[in-house]
């Protein structure tokens, strides 16, 4: 900014560093003058944030009084699982080797994780996609011609995924 010491800078208003010893020039001619660039406007408010607040204040005023009183209060009474959640819960209770649940399920994230990590790399492989694709298409050719383009085909394919249904569930 300006060579000797004895000189004073200050900060105007307009967010401009000025000399205060030199003569005053528009801020586009003097080379003593740097502009700073201007902040933005702050963020509008949302109208709603009040509201939210009211509401959020209310309902830890209610658990307080309930609290104090020794009620639950309403709304975890009022509030139930939903059905899934039950049916979920339920089936968690009845397994007997929780450890080896858990464990096969993180395994199993492990696995889709490793799978889709190898996907990836065949497919940025410069030819692999397009003969991975034109065997797939093939494929797909095949199975529905030998399984699903003539009625009896179609009545055996229908018949084995049932027995192999009923095989996993276990229901006779």
């Amino acid at each position: 900014m300006a060579s000797t010491s004895s000189s004073t800078l200050s900060i105007s208003s307009s967010s401009t560093l000025v000399d205060v010893k030199a003569p005053r020039q528009s801020a586009a001619a003097s080379p003593q003058c740097v502009t700073l660039p201007t902040l933005p406007p702050p963020p509008a408010q949302t109208q709603n944030r009040p509201w939210k607040t009211t509401v959020y204040c209310r309902k830890i005023a209610r658990n307080v009084m309930a609290m104090a009183t020794g009620e639950a209060p309403a709304e975890v009474a009022a509030t139930e699982l939903p059905e899934i959640a039950k049916t979920v819960q339920e089936a968690w209770d009845k397994v007997e080797d929780k450890y080896a649940v858990t464990s096969l399920a993180v395994t199993g994230v492990i696995a889709i994780w490793g799978s889709s990590g190898m996907i990836s790399a065949i497919d940025r492989l410069p030819l692999v996609p397009g003969v991975l694709e034109i065997v797939g298409i093939g494929y797909t050719g095949w199975f529905v011609y030998k399984n699903l383009v003539f009625k009896p085909d179609r009545e055996a394919l229908v018949q084995k995924i049932k027995d192999t249904y009923k095989e996993v569930i276990g229901s006779g």
